[in-house]
């Protein structure tokens, strides 16, 4: 259960650009609902992958290749001892050595906050980002992918409790880009299987259930897989399709809350924008909503939350080729400039939403 009121709050995704620790926790800290950051450019233990990966058995980081392995062997000789250790929480727990953010963010003041969020790779889309040795996703390996749905489950669980103990209003999301695979013809995991595997996996997940994706969504799928809290990305729809407009009213009469990531993260894009513009953008897409289904305005805007629409690891919309010449740290900084600009944007979105709205 929700126990929070979302009112057009401020949040944003877990992974962020920045090689600075605490300037990365002050910009989280700063959100309505902050949030732990993940920093791959810190350490590749930051990485949503590898922080995961710790304990799953048959599982390597191969740390010159900067990347996970999978052997199938090893997965089969270490079955035992997971087994055995399964049932300890300490093993599913994420520990200082695979994220000094996570316990850094964890000793900060956190109790005032209306709420506060954590974020673990999703077992689809780790499921499809780890190969084996024959370069087949793990998601294939019918065994591997049954520990793998209650591994993770147990992981955001243990997650969402060490939270829990800092706010009361926890939550942890799954973030699940892969779950844009799944309606491609190609993939041998389609969209009915990931359904079925999905709805049996947020039944065990404590607390209130989220589900964060930035890639191209399908939005009533998603809306239909048992969350209760949906982040995407909402500026790269575009328009709110009509057919949509039944499954978000009827995901939002049931309680859910929407985290609308509509601050794009892509300079070029970004630099033709205003809180403003974006406002408006996305009272388009809440009008379409309220006039198809009869849902209040009132009733959208007390569930949503706002956000950025993705992380910026790399800025495709950079387009300087000074920049390019200049090396690593120029680009990090560039990338780090623009979700900060993000983060500004988004107080000044969230007041004009509250007071166009009453909420």
């Amino acid at each position: 259960m929700i126990g929070f009121e979302a009112r057009c709050g401020t949040t944003a995704m877990g992974i962020m650009p920045h090689r600075d620790v605490e300037q990365a926790l002050k910009l989280a800290l700063s959100l309505d609902i902050p949030f732990w950051p993940q920093l791959p450019k810190v350490s590749l233990y930051e990485d949503m992958y590898v922080q995961t990966s710790q304990n799953f058995p048959g599982i390597a980081i191969d740390f010159d290749k900067g990347r996970l392995s999978f052997h199938t062997s090893r997965f089969e000789q270490e079955l035992d001892a997971y087994f055995v250790e399964m049932d300890v929480p300490e093993t599913f727990a994420l520990t200082a050595q695979y994220s000094t953010v996570f316990h850094k963010f964890l000793s900060k003041e956190l109790r005032d906050y209306k709420a506060i969020r954590g974020q673990n790779i999703g077992p689809v889309s780790f499921g499809f980002k780890v190969l084996d040795e024959n370069f087949k996703p793990i998601i294939y390996n019918d065994e591997a992918r049954t520990i793998l749905f209650d591994f993770i489950q147990k992981k955001a669980n243990i997650q969402y409790r060490e939270l829990k103990e800092r706010n009361p209003n926890a939550f942890v999301w799954l973030d699940e880009p892969g779950l844009s695979y799944v309606f491609s013809g190609l993939s041998g995991y389609n969209e009915q299987q990931a359904r079925e595997d999905y709805r049996n996996f947020v039944e065990g997940l404590e607390g209130p259930k989220g589900l964060h994706l930035c890639a191209e969504v399908n939005l009533p799928y998603l809306l239909e897989l048992g969350m209760e809290i949906l982040s995407f990305d909402a500026y790269q729809i575009g328009f709110m399709p009509k057919e949509y407009a039944g499954s978000v009213a009827e995901f939002i009469k049931k309680g859910g809350i929407i985290s609308w990531g509509i601050v794009p993260t892509e300079s070029t894009v970004m630099a033709t924008q205003t809180p403003e513009r974006l406002a408006a953008i996305l009272a388009g897409y809440w009008e379409v909503v309220s006039q198809n289904t009869g849902l209040s305005l009132n009733q959208i805007a007390t569930q949503a939350l706002v956000a950025p629409a993705r992380c910026c690891l790399s800025d495709i919309g950079q387009s300087s080729t000074a920049d390019k010449k200049a090396g690593e740290c120029q680009v990090s900084s560039s990338e780090e400039r623009i979700v900060e600009k993000a983060f500004a944007f988004l107080p000044e979105l969230s007041q004009i939403l509250r007071h166009k709205y009453g909420v």
